[in-house]
């Protein structure tokens, strides 16, 4: 075997074993423990260590939710699916009023925050190439674009 491909296979294995190890970690305690506080009566949880912090794929009263917290259990936020038609009028009034209102909409998330802090983040794309995600507090003010695939 040469050099390269002795490379190759030792970098092969290595990423190989590095994703398992990921894969196989136990969610930190705490999480779970601060999970089922935050959201008793939870149906179908689903835990996804991300190594950095740990996103938790269930459903409360019937919605589709994920809860992100730290590895350490401090709670970051949580996402849950949304319907552009139930966002706030002053929301959708102003998407229709910023720059991005020529864009066709793609998914609307509701974001609740720590301290209490609510925003809606609208996917918007522009002839399927440019997309981004729009963030708004509940009074329609634009906070940040981002970009995304």
């Amino acid at each position: 075997m040469n050099k390269k491909a002795g490379l190759i296979l030792f970098l092969s294995v290595s990423f190989l074993a590095g994703n398992s190890f990921a894969q196989i970690r136990d969610i930190p305690k705490v999480v779970e423990e601060t999970f089922s506080q935050q959201y008793n009566g939870a149906a179908n949880v689903e835990y996804k260590d991300q190594l950095v912090r740990v996103d938790v794929h269930f459903e409360f009263k019937g919605e589709k939710m994920i809860a992100s917290y730290t590895n350490k259990g401090i709670w970051k936020g949580t996402e849950k699916e949304w319907d552009f038609e139930k966002l706030p009028e002053e929301v959708k009034d102003g998407f229709q009023k910023s720059k991005y209102a020529d864009r066709e909409i793609e998914e609307t998330t509701a974001l609740y925050l720590p301290g209490g802090t609510e925003q809606y983040r609208i996917k918007a794309k522009k002839s399927g190439v440019e997309k981004k995600y729009l963030f708004f507090n509940t009074k329609g003010r634009l906070l940040r674009t981002s970009l995304t695939l």
